[in-house]
């Protein structure tokens, strides 16, 4: 989607809005991989764990272990659902879902790999519903 971000568009196109009035007031958007180099990691999962409704994570595939357990640890409830959408936007996009208690799990059994965004939030329940793009015939 030209001139939006990838941040923006990935959920949308995998029907997850990023806010909704029932869910989700405030969203961040957070890399899941810092430059090495840098002398301290800038992230704070643990202030956002549970400052954030939805979390958006760029570039988070490789660390994700670690990063959900940052998050819970940092006090966010394992329960809290998660997606991922590999290829976003593009005819092999494909969403797995999950909670932050097993989406690790699942994540390595479908091999999942970058490109990918990741959800973290209530908002991924409205997937389910609000999902247009995946398999579409226009798609193709």
């Amino acid at each position: 989607m030209p001139g939006i971000s990838s941040a923006l568009a990935i959920p949308a196109y995998a029907g997850i809005p990023v806010t909704h009035r029932e869910y989700a007031s405030s969203v961040a958007i957070v890399t899941g991989h810092e430059d090495p180099t840098k002398h301290e990691n800038r992230v704070r999962w643990s202030k956002i764990a549970t400052s954030i409704d939805t979390i958006i994570i760029l570039m988070g595939v490789e660390r994700l272990e670690s990063i959900v357990k940052s998050l819970v640890n940092g006090g966010r409830d394992p329960k809290t659902d998660v997606a991922i959408i590999e290829w976003g936007t593009t005819k092999r996009q494909s969403t797995i879902t999950g909670t932050l208690h097993d989406i690790v799990k699942k994540a390595k059994e479908k091999r999942v790999r970058s490109p990918a965004v990741i959800v973290i939030g209530d908002v991924v329940k409205l997937q389910k519903d609000l999902s247009w793009f995946e398999g579409d015939s226009l798609v193709a």
